[in-house]
């Protein structure tokens, strides 16, 4: 009698944590019809109708929100449209459903650079290559986009101004 109110206690416990586990789904089985809407946005993108691929790419991930390449999509439509820090942000939700996607890495680096955030985005080409086994051509892009350094238009904005002394 003494131990009825504890194993019934446990039994629920169990019980819920079980049914927990079912619920969720594994991060390979996105729900198809999301994945239909990012591969339509990808070919607005490809044909810089950037609204309507954002609103697909929206839709998709209300269908299913961890869809990972929506992300990248909506990543990708924010650097054509030169905003590179919403980009970062993208793919920074990306990187938290899956830490080592290249792709998102890769794209992540390219916005630092884009933004002039050049030491950040060495340290994600570093996460890169400890990702990648073998040199993987993400890596190899980053680093020609480090290289060749932030737009111009970006360093002019970065330039300290000379004040006038009294």
């Amino acid at each position: 009698m003494r131990i009825t109110p504890i194993a019934l206690s446990a039994a629920i416990a169990l019980a819920t944590m079980a049914s927990a586990g079912h619920g969720q789904k594994p991060d390979d089985q996105i729900n198809p019809r999301s994945v239909a809407l990012t591969e339509q946005a990808r070919t607005l993108h490809s044909g810089a109708r950037y609204q309507e691929a954002i609103d697909l790419l929206e839709s998709a991930l209300a269908v299913d929100p961890r869809n990972r390449q929506a992300y990248i999509g909506l990543a990708r439509v924010a650097q054509s449209q030169k905003l590179p820090g919403k980009a970062v942000r993208f793919y920074d939700e990306a990187l938290k459903l899956e830490p080592n996607d290249v792709n998102a890495l890769a794209g992540q680096g390219e916005a630092l650079v884009q933004r002039g955030a050049v030491e950040r985005a060495k340290q994600n080409l570093e996460r890169l290559k400890s990702v990648c086994a073998n040199p993987c051509a993400q890596a190899t892009t980053l680093a020609s986009v480090i290289a060749k350094g932030p737009p111009p238009e970006v360093l002019t904005a970065q330039a300290p101004t000379p004040t006038a002394k009294p």
